[in-house]
């Protein structure tokens, strides 16, 4: 997915850098990615990545803070000796850490899938734009 968005940009940034027509094509060029990108289906897409990212980044604190809250429990177990909490204390420490890293896996695959589906609306969209 990178790759393919890092080649559009990089070929369409050396067209337009490199283009000699001037000022005059960069503007149509322009127009024409404009109209593209407010189009419906791309917009439809844009806020789809967005809120997946919002949903994404707003997972994140609340599986820190259960984290936090078992490692608390664990380090403060009554009963236990302090080597006993220290080591529940630690091996909570790693299932929140694994936790943390699960979710943030989920969502970054999540978005990464929304942000291809816009990727190919976009292309979709800027063919049927140009007729193709």
């Amino acid at each position: 997915m990178k790759g393919k968005v890092g080649l559009v940009v990089g070929l369409a940034a050396g067209y337009v850098l490199g283009s000699r027509a001037g000022r005059e094509r960069f503007e149509q060029i322009k127009e024409q990615w404009l109209k593209v990108y407010e189009s419906d289906q791309v917009q439809k897409q844009v806020e789809k990545v967005k809120d997946l990212s919002k949903d994404a980044a707003a997972a994140l604190p609340s599986t820190l803070w259960t984290g936090a809250v078992k490692v608390t429990k664990a380090a403060t177990g009554k009963g236990d000796t302090a080597g006993q909490r220290l080591d529940k204390a630690m091996a909570e420490g790693k299932k929140s850490a694994d936790d943390v890293a699960k979710a943030a896996t989920t969502g970054a695959n999540e978005v990464g899938d929304a942000a291809e589906d816009a990727f190919d609306d976009i292309q979709k969209a800027a063919r049927d734009h140009d007729g193709v």
